[in-house]
């Protein structure tokens, strides 16, 4: 009878233990996303990040487009190969794939122009966002889920999986919860969520909406901080580096863990002085401070 209460004990303790997350199954990687070295061009931003210890990258379509104007994509490829880095994910830029709109074959065309490009790359997985200035109506929003079944179907062809980024400006889908659910209803393996750390907690949404997700729900992440000002002033060039600003980051990414998120953070900014800067010095200044706070909050 003595040891009952010590028996009890390590059994809630066991069961607690095994309710959070491992080491393993909450280790993130770090990515840097070539918006935040736009100016440098592709070489240029690929070339200085591998130097300063970068593995990861994710990768605008457009800076692709431009390289490839005077060059090949081969070379493209090279460049990746030569410098060990890993394309883990694709920023597409075709606008009009979910929202209701007359131009949407069209945008399909070139979205499986953009999978076929990425493909080469050797990503496997893709995004688009919800910008646009219409708003929608509340009949619009089935339209939407099919609209993602369909984007899904075309990414299932190319053996790839496409993730809507929910965008705080807007009209129709610019929070995490809108995101799930809508999500939820298209109901294809295909086709996901992205979380982007900015437009969460700078836009209308709490900490306690993290909790809504399931596992396997978010596909990618993009990794920045905001500072301390009224969120009504922030925009895109308000992405601080992780741990320079007020973001719960911490929190955020053992959220992220505890609901089953394995994979890249990627950082993406848009303020002149990280886009203008040296790729190789600002690689290394992220990476200092973003593998600090990954490593505080149990993800590295």
């Amino acid at each position: 009878m003595l040891l009952t209460p010590l028996a009890l004990l390590a059994s809630r303790l066991a069961s607690a233990a095994a309710a959070r997350p491992t080491r393993a199954e909450s280790k993130m990687v770090l990515c840097l996303h070539t918006n935040t070295s736009a100016a440098a061009g592709y070489r240029g931003a690929l070339e200085g990040w591998a130097k300063a210890g970068i593995k990861y990258v994710e990768i605008n379509a457009a800076l692709v487009d431009e390289f490839i104007k005077t060059d090949t994509l081969d070379a493209a490829r090279r460049i990746l190969a030569d410098n060990g880095l890993t394309c883990v994910h694709g920023a597409i830029g075709v606008g009009g794939l979910l929202e209701p709109n007359p131009k949407r074959a069209g945008a399909i065309e070139n979205l499986k122009r953009r999978l076929d490009l990425f493909k080469a790359l050797g990503a496997k997985k893709v995004y688009t966002t919800t910008g646009g200035t219409t708003k929608l109506t509340i009949a619009d929003y089935p339209v939407i889920a099919e609209n993602m079944r369909g984007v899904g179907e075309v990414a299932k062809t190319f053996d790839m999986i496409v993730s809507v980024e929910f965008v705080r400006s807007s009209p129709y889908m610019s929070t995490l919860l809108t995101a799930l659910k809508v999500t939820r209803e298209a109901a294809h393996p295909n086709f996901g969520v992205l979380f982007d750390f900015y437009h969460f907690w700078s836009g209308l949404n709490k900490f306690e909406d993290m909790d809504q997700i399931r596992p396997g729900e978010i596909n990618h992440v993009h990794f920045q901080d905001v500072p301390d000002r009224p969120r009504e002033l922030l925009d895109n060039n308000s992405r601080y580096i992780p741990g320079d600003g007020v973001s719960p980051i911490g929190p955020m990414l053992r959220k992220l863990a505890e609901k089953g998120y394995a994979g890249p953070l990627s950082v993406e900014l848009f303020l002149p002085k990280f886009r203008d800067a040296n790729p190789y010095e600002l690689a290394r200044e992220i990476r200092q401070k973003c593998e600090a706070v990954m490593a505080e909050a149990g993800v590295l």
